[in-house]
């Protein structure tokens, strides 16, 4: 009997193992050969000698109104007091985690003010925003608005107005750029260049490689990034801005810091340079911050270096704009591409996954549900039966298989925590993962008990109870009696399955440790 649980519960996770490798795409990103090298640690911008240095302005702000198409949003202009009579100017364009005018970009636009460019970081419109839709043509329009705005605003040059768009905003701000030529820069400040859904991947293959997990998880990327997501929207995921940049004639300075590994901050840059070839631009000037975060920050404050070079070379243009060294800073170091994300082959509808799992969970708790209300309605002492032996293993694999998917589940969201703050506990990672490898092969035992059971009560009428003596039941009998107790069965049993190959899917079988 021993023997035949273990053959049985090894032939089970075979089979779940090679169900969960078909079902999907693997994850195998391609490592970077060869890697940017700049020419100097040294990040002090070329030609930008007698430029106005930060701090040398008092800083006035003056808080506006952007009227956009269908709607308004306010702004803080920034500019120096008694500054000079022509001035540069920049709008600002938010990434995913800011939208407030008067909190986002604060120090960085005050720096550059001080040194006598004149700033507008409007809010983010939210009507049209949110996380289902985002459309970052529409957006390119309404911030096209403070451009204007900045454009008239005293003191500043109508032709020296450029864009600064930071994370998110880099897939906004070279779409301004390519549809209004008369900017006069761009400045895209940890740009992901790539796809949302390419940079969305190699973040979490990062952030997933600091966090230091089993090899098992990473199949888990292209299964959860490269499906349709659940509830429709999402279509932004896809867009493309490098058409944009390649229609792109305006400098362009890039900026990343060494410590953010959400970022191609090695790929994008290069990109970007043949974009611009495209257009015929080599204006493109790349600085790498040391220990510098995807805000630019380091210990949580705005690296001085980045806001000094900022403005040396904005102030500085165009002379600054194809001044040598071209590319410097601290060295990055990004070990992967960020490439086209595979589509999950069985299960790329997210709406499809999301179904099948509350199934597996419906059908499963229908056994015990019917169990209950059976006992309600007839008595105490009259329940559904199933033949001997079977509804101990019965219940073993329901339970089993709700309780790994459940602990599935909790490991990804605390990995997930541990990740996007960047830190380790291999307790709960690895220690978590034998766990929930640990329940689900429990789940498997009780399964193999279950299958071996039914076998010997289809073929001989008896099975073995949980002591190993034999239940003597005559010939044929069933293995429920009743309709209710085959209702309880069946509705167990394929719940059972479906979770199972639902964990399959996620890697809960995978070979390997």
């Amino acid at each position: 009997m021993i023997f035949r649980t273990v053959a049985t519960t090894a032939a089970l996770a075979l089979l779940l193992a090679v169900v969960g490798s078909v079902a999907g795409p693997q994850w195998d990103p391609e490592p970077i050969d060869e890697h940017v090298q700049p020419a100097t640690a040294d990040t002090t911008i070329g030609a930008s000698e007698g430029t106005t240095p930060v701090r040398t302005y008092e800083v006035e702000e003056t808080s506006v109104v952007v009227q956009l198409d269908g709607a308004e949003v306010d702004g803080v202009i920034r500019e120096p007091v008694d500054g000079p009579d022509s001035m540069r100017g920049v709008v600002f364009v938010h990434g995913a985690g800011t939208g407030d005018s008067a909190t986002a970009f604060a120090a960085t636009a005050t720096r550059l003010a001080s040194a006598g460019i004149v700033t507008l970081v409007p809010s983010k419109r939210l009507d049209t925003y949110s996380t289902r839709h985002r459309d970052y043509m529409a957006m390119a329009d309404d911030y096209s608005r403070s451009v204007d705005l900045l454009r008239t605003w005293p003191g500043v040059e109508p032709d020296g107005v450029g864009v600064y768009g930071e994370s998110e905003g880099g897939w906004i701000a070279p779409v301004m750029a390519a549809e209004d030529p008369d900017l006069a820069f761009t400045v895209l400040a940890s740009s992901p260049v790539v796809k949302p859904r390419e940079q969305g991947a190699f973040a979490a293959d990062a952030y997933l490689r600091n966090t230091g997990v089993p090899e098992q998880i990473y199949r888990a990327i292209p299964r959860a990034v490269g499906m349709v997501l659940p509830g429709g929207g999402f279509e932004y995921v896809d867009f493309d801005v490098r058409p944009y940049q390649r229609q792109m004639t305006q400098p362009v300075l890039m900026v990343y810091g060494t410590a953010d590994a959400s970022m191609p901050v090695e790929q994008g840059p290069v990109e970007v340079a043949d974009d611009l070839a495209v257009a015929g631009n080599s204006d493109l000037t790349v600085r790498y911050y040391e220990d510098a975060d995807h805000g630019i920050r380091v210990d949580g404050e705005v690296s001085g270096e980045f806001s000094r070079d900022l403005a040396a070379w904005v102030g500085g243009l165009p002379q600054t704009a194809d001044a040598p060294p071209h590319v410097a800073g601290a060295q990055p170091d990004q070990q992967y591409l960020a490439s086209a994300v595979p589509t999950p082959r069985w299960l790329a509808s997210g709406d499809l996954l999301l179904v099948l799992v509350v199934l597996g969970f419906g059908l499963v708790l229908l056994g015990p549900a019917i169990w209950v209300v059976y006992r309600i309605a007839r008595g105490r002492a009259a329940r559904p039966q199933l033949s001997a032996g079977l509804r101990g293993p019965l219940w073993g694999v329901g339970a089993g298989a709700v309780a790994t998917f459940v602990a599935l589940i909790v490991y990804v969201v605390e990995i997930a925590r541990l990740a996007l703050d960047y830190e380790r506990n291999a307790v709960v990672v690895q220690g978590g993962w034998i766990g929930v490898r640990v329940l689900g092969l429990v789940t498997l035992v009780a399964g193999a008990i279950l299958i071996n059971r039914i076998a010997a009560l289809r073929s001989t009428g008896a099975v073995e109870d949980r002591v190993g003596r034999s239940v003597e039941i005559r010939d044929g009998a069933p293995m429920a009696a009743g309709p209710v107790g085959y209702v309880v069965l069946w509705s167990t049993l394929a719940g059972s399955v479906l979770l199972l190959v639902l964990e399959a899917y996620w890697g809960v079988y995978q070979l390997g440790i």
